[in-house]
C-alpha cells in the first residue's frame, strides 16, 4: 500500500506513503514521528501530539481522556461546556457516553460574546454543590466570529474546585506566536485542541493535541492511546511532512512576519470602524463585520466580496468573517477598499435583527440517546414539539439553536426560519 505505488497524476503520489520502515508510526511513534512531535512540544511548551484528522480528532480525545480521568478519580463523568460547541464535541459525547449541562448564555443572542462564559460559569458554580460538580469545563475560544474568552480567569475558576479545563483553539494555534503569548496553554488550560492549517501553513487536516505539562499526569499518559481510538489507522503522512516542515518555519521567521502583519490587520480594522462600520470579536487575526451595520445582510456584503476574488469564511444574516493570514496580505488590501467603497444602505424590515430563543430548551433526553435514534428529516414548520437528534444550527460559529436531545418550541420554529434551516432531523416517532 498504496495502490497508486508512488505514480499518479497529482505528482505528490511518491511522497504518499504508509508506515513503511524509517517512516515510524504515530500512535506508536519512536522514531521521527516521535522526534518531530517533540519539536512541536518545545515550540508550545506542553505535551504536544500531532492529529492528521484536523482538531475533530483532537477534541474526541480530550473528551476521552476527561472520560478516564473521572472514572480514574472515582467521580461521574460529566463536563459542562458552553453551547457553540463543534460536532466534533457532540459526537464524542455520544461514543464516550459522558454526560453534559449546557451553561445558560447572560447573552439572549445567537453568538456569545468574550467574557459571556466567564460569567455563565461563576454562576453556575455557585448554584453547584462541590460533590456534584462534573469533571471539567470545555469552551470554544476563539469562536468562527473571533471572540475570545477569559481562559485564565476560567482556568483559576476551574482549578479551585478540582476540575479540568478543555479548550478547542481550532482557529488560535498562531496565539502562541504572537508577542504576548495568548495560547490556551499558556493562560492555564489542561489539554487543547489546535487545527495547523486554519491560521497556520501545513495541509488542510493537520492539528495538534496539547496537554500542559500541569496537567494530571496521566492524561499525557494515555493521550496516544485516546487518538487511537477514534483515528484512521492511515495517517496521510503528506499531512505529517506539513507538521514537521511547520516547525522549522515557526522556529524561523513566523513571529517576525506575524507580528508585521498583525500591524497591518489593526490599521485595516481602524480604517472600517471610522466610516462606521461595527466589527465585531477580539481575536488579532480576523475580520469579522456586523454587516447589518452597513445596511447589508452579510450574505450579500459576501456575494460582493466574491466578485472581487475574496472569499470569506463565513457569512450568514448578520456577520461576514474574514480569516486573513500573513500569506493573504494584497487579499487583506483588496477586501479593505471593498468595504471602504460601499454606500451604506437604509435598512429594511427584511434585515431586523435575529429573533432569540426564550428561556432555556426543554431537554427531553441525552446527547447520547438523541444522537443514536433512529432519525427523520422534518420540515420546520412542521417540527414544534418534535425531538431533535443532531444540532440545529446553520453554521459552526453559531449557538447551536437546539441541541440532541431538546425538544422544538414556538421560538426555535421562528429562529431556525431566519437562519434558512428549512427542515431537520428529528427522533423518529
Amino acid at each position: 500500500m498504496p495502490g497508486h505505488k508512488g505514480n499518479g497524476p497529482l505528482g505528490v503520489e511518491a511522497l504518499d506513503i504508509t508506515e513503511v520502515r524509517g517512516a515510524d508510526s504515530l500512535f506508536c511513534a519512536d522514531g521521527i514521528i516521535k522526534e518531530s512531535e517533540s519539536v512541536a512540544s518545545e515550540i508550545f511548551g506542553a505535551h504536544t501530539f500531532y492529529s492528521t484528522e484536523g482538531s475533530s480528532l483532537s477534541i474526541r480525545a480530550m473528551v476521552y481522556l476527561t472520560a478516564l480521568y473521572a472514572r480514574a478519580l472515582g467521580r461521574v463523568p460529566k463536563i459542562v461546556s458552553a453551547r457553540n460547541c463543534h460536532r466534533s464535541f457532540l459526537s464524542a459525547l455520544a461514543l464516550v457516553d459522558l454526560e453534559v449541562e449546557w451553561l445558560d448564555s447572560a447573552d439572549e443572542g445567537s453568538y456569545l460574546t468574550a467574557g459571556d462564559v466567564r460569567g455563565a460559569f461563576a454562576d453556575y458554580l455557585g448554584r453547584t454543590p462541590t460533590e456534584c460538580l462534573p469533571i471539567a469545563l470545555y469552551v470554544t475560544s476563539p469562536d468562527y466570529l473571533g471572540n475570545m474568552q477569559d481562559i485564565g480567569a476560567l482556568a483559576a475558576l476551574c482549578h479551585e474546585r478540582g476540575m479540568l479545563l478543555l479548550v478547542d483553539n481550532a482557529h488560535g494555534a498562531y496565539l502562541k506566536l504572537l508577542e504576548k503569548s495568548l495560547h490556551p496553554i499558556d493562560l492555564g488550560a489542561d489539554m487543547c485542541a489546535d487545527s495547523a492549517h486554519k491560521t497556520l501553513e501545513a495541509l488542510t487536516g493537520a492539528g495538534y493535541l496539547h496537554i500542559s505539562k500541569n496537567a494530571p499526569v496521566m492524561l499525557a499518559e494515555n493521550a496516544k492511546r485516546a487518538m487511537s481510538v477514534f483515528a484512521s489507522t492511515s495517517p496521510s503522512y503528506l499531512i505529517l511532512a506539513s507538521l514537521d516542515l511547520l516547525n522549522e518555519k515557526l522556529l524561523g521567521s513566523y513571529r517576525d512576519e506575524l507580528r508585521d502583519f498583525i500591524i497591518k490587520l489593526d490599521i485595516c480594522k481602524e480604517m472600517i470602524t471610522n466610516k462606521g462600520v461595527k466589527l465585531v470579536g477580539d481575536e488579532p487575526m480576523k475580520i469579522t463585520v456586523y454587516a447589518k451595520s452597513m445596511g447589508y445582510s452579510g450574505n450579500m456584503l459576501a456575494d460582493v466580496l466574491r466578485e472581487r476574488g475574496i472569499e470569506c469564511e463565513f457569512s450568514d444574516e448578520d456577520f461576514v468573517t474574514l480569516m486573513p493570514t500573513p500569506s493573504s496580505r494584497a487579499d487583506i488590501t483588496v477586501a479593505t477598499e471593498v468595504i471602504l467603497g460601499l454606500k451604506p444602505r437604509a435598512r429594511k424590515n427584511s434585515e431586523a435583527s435575529a429573533p432569540v430563543l426564550k428561556g432555556k430548551p426543554e431537554r427531553v433526553m441525552s446527547v447520547r440517546e438523541a444522537i443514536l435514534s433512529v432519525p427523520e428529516r422534518v420540515p420546520v414548520k412542521q417540527a414544534l414539539g418534535r425531538v431533535v437528534c443532531d444540532t440545529a444550527l446553520a453554521c459552526p460559529p453559531a449557538v447551536p439553536i437546539l441541541m440532541p436531545g431538546e425538544r422544538v418550541g414556538y421560538d426555535a420554529v421562528a429562529v431556525l426560519e431566519y437562519y434558512g434551516i428549512d427542515s431537520l432531523l428529528a427522533v423518529r416517532e
